[in-house]
């Protein structure tokens, strides 16, 4: 049954590729889809399921983290028993990995009543049903399901991603790197589903060997002494690991179908809401084709965008394939071309930003032009 499940994030990520956005938050915590946050999905994705008991296991600069979920209410778990946990190590002088975060919260795991543990990334972008992908785990029984999406654009799209070699049973036999070289691969998505008691195992072996960096590491090494089946999701998903792969996916929800499928296919996405006004549009302003969240004032002209609460738009203005995020200004006659602007960055009158389809330029956050 579903509420024998909890659900961990892990948010131990590889932000080498994504820099310039997370260098005052964590990944999980980056703007997306004009007023998301990269967590809402997976968090949403387990809520949807029917998970009431999840933790948050993160560590540096999660100021911004920790306000956006707050106690959990916009995914109604804010609540007694079980709800939202967020275990923050951002205060240690030195950078923990996954494991050793765990270790050291092990007291949750043994007094949460479930028995059964979701382990999860952030990164993975997708809308999934995890309730199909427990019923086939159960099914098979396994020691270990993992999630996982195959591909036929593995050149270009998740570049650096964990590449699962499967059997016809679906039997996972080992886990490789994408490199690029390759077009049909099976990605795997770093979502887990075993048994709490093996996950706490899994963690002490790592700590008491010493051998293993991460408890994805774990897994993968011990493939051989463990029973590891793979579930097909098929459904849009995105890994949101670098500038390139940020940029593509905010630009796939301006497809209508896609937006639809990764909001809507298997329950909504869920997000903290603001209150703000609704967006102002001038009798001169030209929107086409672009997400435009509330709070803004748009004078200027949009198209292909997408662009975040508390943005104005002068007159004159001209914003192209590009990314605004929040409380940014964009005076008059100003030309944005492929760029990625971060939050409240002012840029002045007559400025020129172009970036380029495959390598868009950032502007971090607060800059002034």
């Amino acid at each position: 049954m579903i509420n024998n499940y909890m659900g961990i994030l892990n948010l131990n990520e590889d932000e080498t590729n994504i820099i310039n956005l997370t260098k005052c938050r964590p990944l999980a915590a980056i703007p997306i889809g004009s007023r998301y946050r990269i967590i809402d999905f997976a968090l949403s994705n387990m809520v949807n399921s029917g998970l009431s008991n999840i933790g948050i296991f993160t560590q540096s600069k999660s100021r911004s983290l920790v306000d956006h979920v707050g106690s959990g209410r916009p995914w109604d778990l804010d609540r007694r028993p079980n709800g939202l946990f967020v275990f923050n190590f951002g205060i240690t002088s030195t950078s923990l990995n996954d494991t050793e975060m765990l270790w050291n919260t092990t007291e949750y795991l043994y007094r949460s009543k479930e028995k059964n543990v979701i382990l999860s990334s952030s990164y993975m972008v997708g809308n999934i049903d995890y309730m199909a992908a427990i019923k086939y785990h159960e099914e098979k029984k396994q020691d270990i399901t993992v999630i996982y999406k195959n591909i036929n654009t593995g050149s270009n799209d998740f570049l650096n991603c964990d590449v699962l070699n499967i059997d016809e049973n679906s039997k996972v036999l080992s886990v490789g790197k994408n490199t690029g070289a390759y077009n049909h691969l099976n990605i795997s998505m770093e979502m887990f589903i075993m048994k709490k008691e093996l996950l706490i195992s899994l963690i002490r072996k790592c700590i008491q060997s010493g051998s293993y960096k991460t408890l994805k590491d774990t897994i993968h090494k011990n493939i051989n002494n463990l029973s590891v089946t793979a579930y097909e999701f098929k459904g849009y998903l995105q890994c949101v690991n670098s500038i390139g792969a940020y940029y593509k996916t905010n630009m796939d929800m301006l497809a209508l179908k896609t937006t639809k499928e990764l909001f809507f296919s298997n329950g909504p996405i869920y997000t903290k809401i603001k209150d703000e006004p609704p967006t102002k549009y001038s009798s001169e302003s030209k929107v086409t084709n672009s997400i435009i969240a509330d709070g803004c004032i748009i004078e200027g002209i949009v198209e292909n965008s997408i662009i975040s609460r508390g943005v104005f738009v002068h007159s004159g203005a001209e914003i192209k394939n590009s990314i605004i995020l929040q409380n940014c200004e964009i005076k008059e006659n100003s030309k944005l071309f492929n760029v990625i602007i971060d939050k409240n960055v002012i840029v002045n009158e007559d400025k020129q930003l172009n970036g380029d389809n495959e390598f868009p330029l950032v502007i971090e956050k607060r800059a002034l032009f």
